[in-house]
């Protein structure tokens, strides 16, 4: 007789005694992200048959056309959120500052805050591509019962709690760690369960895919240049196959189960980079670094980068150990 896969639910009373610190608010905090993953899911999937594709007709703070179902998973996970009064902070990548959260008496005691990225690959909402929701909690570092400000919300990659993704695909799966290993959970659309589809997912030491958008080859560093012709070199398990969907959160999770690297480099067009460090590339990093990979910026940790601003940008390198190593070894030739 087959086991029954766990629930999301039954999984994370049963890992309670792993959440550090946590008197259950890091249960709920993830409760809380299922029900809106959920929410969105549903519009996800009726996106061509009701007015919610399409540009919403306003910018974001990072002066990107926002898509209408952008707008619409950014109230569904903050309202969440509030409502269930587990939080003391959210930052988006859909707002221009961090929102602080006070409770129904007005005092600030949550120890929590969340940062994230509400629709990831939203401009490939309108062509029935995977998107996706990316999230990052922190334990804030100001004194409890005061207002939260902006030093909680720019700490490093590696003082993170909890990070994860929902991938709103053929299926619809929510995939997280708390420092404990990744596991990753599979909704049921039917009944509106999540439940336990990929325990312990582990990327593959070595790979032989790799993610960049090669349409701005002629704008990259050259680093980066030699390593897309290393790829493509005929020699040994090479070429490598070049895949690459547009939304991180689909790359993403391809390449951390059939092995692969994820590169959003500097470019003359974006010199700094263009994924956010806070919403992206730490709980990205985080999740990779949990299930044996690797997240860099091409030179270090990208987990122990020193936030300065709230949408900060950094390249990223990502993905199977041995790939992102490779990367590195080209980038260094030229730092």
């Amino acid at each position: 007789m087959k086991q029954r896969n766990n629930t999301l639910g039954e999984f994370i009373i049963e890992k309670q005694e792993e959440f550090k610190y946590s008197s259950g608010e890091l249960s709920r905090i993830i409760n809380a992200i299922r029900l809106a993953a959920k929410v969105v899911n549903y519009k996800v999937n009726k996106a061509g048959l009701v007015d919610i594709v399409g540009a919403a007709g306003e910018q974001n703070v990072q002066g990107e056309d926002q898509q209408k179902l952008d707008v619409y998973a950014n109230e569904v996970f903050i309202q969440t959120l509030i409502n269930r009064e587990i939080v003391c902070g959210i930052a988006s990548e859909e707002n221009d500052d961090f929102i602080a959260i006070h409770g129904k008496a007005g005092d600030d005691n949550n120890k929590y805050v969340v940062l994230m990225d509400p629709l990831d690959g939203s401009s490939n909402i309108d062509v029935n591509v995977s998107v996706g929701t990316i999230f990052s909690v922190y334990r804030r570092v100001t004194p409890i019962g005061t207002p939260v400000t902006l030093e909680d919300f720019l700490q490093p990659g590696d003082h993170q709690v909890a990070a994860g993704y929902v991938i709103y695909g053929t299926s619809t799966m929510l995939v997280y760690t708390t420092g404990h290993g990744v596991n990753g959970f599979t909704l049921n659309p039917a009944i509106g369960t999540f439940y336990l589809s990929h325990p312990n997912m582990q990327y593959p030491k070595d790979g032989k895919i790799y993610s960049v958008n090669e349409g701005n080859y002629i704008h990259f560093p050259q680093g980066v240049k030699d390593y897309i012709k290393y790829c493509q070199m005929e020699e040994g398990d090479r070429p490598y196959t070049s895949r690459y969907i547009g939304s991180l959160v689909s790359d993403f999770h391809r390449n951390m189960i059939k092995g692969g690297v994820y590169i959003y480099p500097t470019s003359s067009k974006a010199p700094k980079g263009k994924l956010r460090l806070l919403y992206e590339c730490n709980p990205m990093a985080f999740i990779a670094e949990q299930a044996g990979g690797k997240a860099s910026d091409g030179y270090q940790r990208i987990m122990e980068i020193k936030p300065t601003e709230l949408h900060q940008r950094v390249p990223f390198f990502c993905g199977s150990q041995n790939m992102v190593e490779k990367a590195e070894e080209f980038m260094a030739k030229y730092k």
